[in-house]
């Protein structure tokens, strides 16, 4: 999340004449992450977020995103809801750009998941894989292994102002990455973006996943990849490790519902460096090209160095577990 997009009062109220949502108490532009412009707004009628897309949310994705939002709630899985304006539609526009209200999800994310917490994330990611099975329609990711070297190609210039070493770091893995991506696994809908600000928690219990923009058709393992480097590491950016604690219980959790294969065992190392450097590829992109004027907090892309040494070395899924 982040404000891209700055807008008044009385632009918002505009934006709620369109919707049967009351009249605007307050609003606040939300600055945490990097993607879309976000505000926090509260209406008569409760609490919603304004999304206005920006930069890599391309529009033929946006019924994708609603849909799937619509259809886990409807399913009982905890997540943001959207909002149908009195055209009956989930998307509208402003300033020539796409938005779209969602409901507001009680709860807040907590910085570092503790054990106990990422088993219960596994759990909850399992059943997202579970419930979106038999969903009808599906959306390619396009910021899977095949887009990886063309980012390079826009950064390689210089990234090495971010670390002296970069370019030959990335060229290096990504040459690996390639070679051995696997080819056939059990894939389906995916969030593809489950870092701790987007897990929510109430009373210390499971409130549901936010931010859906990333979601895509992948490899499953290759959420458990993700997760592994956004929820798995501990410590500074210099001398981050891995918790193998908290991996057992993000697997332990998952497994309870939907059991890992063999083939995807097998596939775990390359998949952890390839989300390992999908990550800090478009962190790389997004730091050498961030908008002076916008509100944002922008993610440190060396924290990625470390977590590719480490699934570098990595032998076989039993590393991440032992």
């Amino acid at each position: 999340m982040a404000v891209y997009t700055k807008l008044e009062k009385g632009e918002i109220d505009n934006i709620l004449s369109n919707y049967k949502l009351g009249k605007l108490k307050r609003f606040e532009g939300i600055k945490e992450g990097i993607e879309n412009t976000n505000y926090s707004i509260e209406t008569e009628k409760g609490k919603y977020i304004l999304t206005i897309y920006e930069k890599r949310v391309k529009e033929t994705d946006l019924p994708f995103f609603s849909n799937l939002m619509f259809e886990l709630s409807k399913n009982g899985f905890m997540c943001p809801k959207p909002i149908s304006n009195k055209d009956n539609n989930y998307t509208s526009d402003i300033n020539n750009k796409k938005f779209m209200i969602v409901s507001f999800l009680d709860g807040k994310s907590k910085s570092n998941l503790s054990p106990t917490e990422c088993k219960i994330v596994g759990n909850q990611i399992a059943k997202l894989h579970k419930i979106t099975k038999n969903f009808k329609f599906e959306r390619k990711n396009n910021l899977s292994v095949k887009s990886w070297r063309n980012i390079f190609s826009q950064v390689k210039d210089k990234c090495n102002k971010i670390h002296l070493d970069l370019p030959k770091l990335i060229e290096a893995n990504l040459i690996s990455i390639e070679k051995e991506w696997p080819k056939n696994l059990p894939a389906g809908i995916i969030h593809a973006d489950l870092f701790s600000d987007n897990i929510f928690f109430k009373n210390n219990k499971f409130s549901g996943f936010i931010d859906f923009y990333f979601s895509c058709n992948d490899f499953y393992a290759f959420e458990i990849a993700i997760c592994f480097n956004a929820l798995c590491f501990d410590g500074v950016k210099q001398n981050l490790s891995f918790n193998v604690t908290k991996a057992k219980k993000l697997m332990e959790g998952y497994n309870e519902v939907r059991k890992i294969s063999k083939e995807e065992k097998l596939a775990i190392k390359v998949l952890s460096q390839g989300a390992a450097l999908r990550f800090l590829l478009t962190r790389v992109f997004d730091y050498i090209n961030t908008v002076d004027d916008a509100f944002v907090k922008i993610k440190d892309p060396e924290e990625y160095l470390k977590r590719l040494e480490f699934h570098k070395n990595a032998k076989s899924f039993e590393d991440y577990l032992i």
